[in-house]
């Protein structure tokens, strides 16, 4: 028997159709009928590759007494975190306030069927009472019991918590003078939890923040510094696939060693262009490398065949988390000859002791290629052909395992965030790699997920679902920013201007600036979140700003710009009370204080052969330079910067512009 999850488009849904749960997605109907037969709600939120989900779903979902029990006591609700992140988040912060600790998922929560506002919060529940938490027996009927018994302190307690967030993040804008202080006490924050030893911050787990890096290798050389000493200990240690390429979500330890094993698409996306970057920045191959091998993975792992680019790979495989990715000892020995294996026992430290639950190795680089040439009296490029024969070697024996499951929707923002990475590695490495994908990606999105003017937010089973957030919009945006910056596409401008526009008419909040979360037309929810804090994904609001800044000064709009800076003043106390959170707004503010060098070259294609030393210059230097063709049609001051034979530069900074310059090498004394 398959419960109401069968027709879902979620792939993490559809895992529980077959439960003895009467599981309900998020709906009105479900809504409903908690309110007609007077039942709380029981909302479990996670997503395909979260491996405690699994772990509840094993032990309590599938259990059939479980099951009945939940049935008896409450109407029960699934929710995709990745579909429907306006309801994650939410909840995730009523979680907050009620357990007094960061939620995380699965996350459990039980609410009031006439307010949707929680009155019990968790995460995983285990079957049997341990680590100091209750069953999830006991659970589902203690919380059903104090509803029933106690429902004047459950209403107190509920009101409580929806004046919380009904509240929360409506501090009063800033009206004061905008200025880097935020990205000074940022540097000190960031500085003082820095692990100096192993990059990243103090202590396990250890996440990779994209946004922070990307900060930090626009900085000063100490803040660069600790961008370079990250990056390497993620490439060098075990968050990177070492042989498939790309990088695992987290590392469970301080030392970058093991990682938990899902691959997702949006860590990858954003770490990509940071090893570009990075490669330029301080010259050194094992970056590009790095880069290189990160969008080869996702070209060859998540492309679907259509063009879009899929979500990402759990963690477990046949019941085990890492069963996919982790070796024995005699089973790299088999496959490799002598000279091979000489060359990858000390490499990956196959001969210390097992670094994974004390019986297999998970591949980690422990000495340097030029050590292992020494020890073995051999040139470094013979080493490297050993290292190279060796891993196609074993992967082409991993890949006969059996594969991690992949949840294949095709997500907007996720997606956006892989098309501008590609499109600003592009820029910095030589191969441009990912790039053929994320155009391919682009006009996925375009045909699927832009429909009669308004986007999607996410594509699965051959259908667009769930009106688009302010993720979507400001990733996107971004993304076309940053293509439009390689290449010139009218549709894409076009394009950009649209999201620009609905940015500003369905999601900024004309009182006090910044950007809701949901459009003002979205379902109401018992908050209304508005995202200044990077997480997993940098904070919306922070790559809104951005972006818009970039495209208002590209096409001269000034509502755009004045909206970057109402945001910047609304997120201000944040800014203030946290700045090392907020990198994607240290950027924007950046950005806004000392706007960038524009520079719009109109000259065909043969003409930019004579102005390749001045776009090189332009990209080294972090101007932004837009190279358009002569014949397109352009909107605002853009239309005005025509085209001369031999090709025209115009050059701006903020809203001060230099006369137009058609000799290359004077642009490039410009720029210098």
């Amino acid at each position: 028997m398959s419960n109401r999850l069968a027709d879902e488009t979620s792939p993490y849904l559809r895992q529980h159709a077959h439960n003895p749960v009467d599981w309900w997605p998020w709906c009105d109907e479900a809504l409903a009928t908690a309110r007609r037969e007077r039942k709380p709600i029981l909302l479990s939120i996670g997503y395909a590759a979260c491996h405690w989900c699994h772990v509840m779903a094993h032990e309590s979902f599938e259990d059939e007494a479980t099951a009945a029990l939940m049935n008896a006591l409450y109407v029960n609700i699934k929710v995709d975190r990745e579909e429907r992140p306006d309801i994650d988040k939410v909840y995730q912060l009523a979680h907050q306030a009620l357990a007094r600790r960061g939620g995380g998922w699965p996350l459990t929560m039980f609410l009031g069927a006439d307010d949707l506002v929680p009155f019990y919060a968790g995460t995983y529940f285990p079957e049997m009472p341990r680590h100091g938490m209750p069953a999830f027996a006991q659970v589902l009927r203690a919380v059903r019991a104090w509803h029933d018994d106690k429902p004047d302190e459950v209403r107190a307690q509920n009101g409580a918590l929806a004046r919380f967030l009904a509240e929360h993040g409506r501090e009063t804008t800033h009206a004061g003078m905008l200025d880097d202080a935020p990205a000074r006490d940022a540097l000190a924050r960031i500085a003082r939890g820095f692990d100096r030893d192993n990059g990243g911050h103090l202590g396990g787990p250890k996440f990779p923040h994209a946004s922070e890096i990307e900060w930090l290798l626009a900085q000063g050389a100490d803040a660069r510094e600790m961008a370079h000493r990250t990056l390497a200990g993620m490439a060098e240690r075990g968050l990177t696939d070492h042989l498939g390429g790309g990088f695992f979500r987290y590392c469970v330890d301080e030392r970058w060693e093991i990682p938990h094993f899902e691959k997702m698409l949006y860590d990858n996306a954003q770490l990509l262009p940071q090893y570009a970057r990075a490669a330029r920045v301080f010259g050194e191959p094992a970056f590009a490398h790095a880069a290189s091998a990160c969008a080869r993975w996702l070209e060859r792992e998540l492309q679907a065949p259509e063009g879009g680019l899929w979500s990402s790979y759990d963690a477990d495989s046949e019941g085990e988390e890492g069963r996919y990715y982790v070796w024995h000892r005699d089973d790299v020995r088999a496959a490799l000859d002598a000279a091979e294996y000489a060359v990858v026992e000390p490499l990956y430290g196959l001969d210390r002791a097992p670094n994974f639950e004390g019986h297999a190795w998970h591949l980690v680089m422990k000495r340097p290629v030029v050590d292992i040439a020494t020890a073995l009296g051999l040139g470094v490029g013979e080493v490297a052909a050993r290292r190279a024969t060796a891993e196609a070697k074993l992967l082409a024996v991993r890949e006969r395992r059996v594969r991690p499951g992949l949840d294949d929707k095709i997500l907007t923002a996720w997606n956006a965030l892989a098309i501008a990475g590609a499109a600003r590695a592009a820029r910095d490495v030589a191969d441009a790699p990912l790039l053929a994908a994320a155009e391919r990606a682009l006009d996925f999105l375009h045909a699927n997920a832009w429909i009669d003017g308004r986007l999607y937010a996410c594509h699965a089973s051959g259908r667009a679902r769930f009106a688009a957030y302010l993720d979507d919009h400001a990733f996107l945006l971004d993304a076309l920013v940053a293509m439009l910056q390689l290449r010139w596409r009218e549709r894409d401008l076009a394009w950009a201007i649209a999201l620009a526009d609905a940015l500003l008419a369905r999601f900024e909040d004309r009182e006090q600036g910044g950007f809701w979360f949901t459009a003002h037309d979205a379902e109401p929810l018992p908050q209304r979140p508005k995202p200044f804090i990077d997480e997993s994904l940098p904070a919306g609001n922070g790559v809104a700003a951005r972006a818009l800044l970039a495209l208002g000064h590209l096409v001269g709009e000034p509502r755009w710009i004045d909206a970057t800076e109402r945001c910047l003043r609304a997120a201000w106390p944040t800014l203030a009370e946290l700045p090392h959170a907020c990198c994607s707004l240290l950027l924007a503010l950046g950005d806004h204080l000392e706007p960038r060098t524009i520079v719009v070259l109109r000259a065909t294609d043969d003409e930019a052969t004579h102005w390749c030393t001045a776009i090189e210059h332009a990209r080294t230097t972090g101007t932004a330079l837009w190279r358009i063709p002569p014949a397109v049609t352009l909107p605002g001051v853009l239309a005005q910067q025509s085209h001369a034979p031999g090709g025209v530069a115009y050059v701006c900074r903020g809203l001060r512009c230099l006369p137009p310059v058609t000799d290359p090498a004077a642009l490039v004394a410009h720029l210098a």
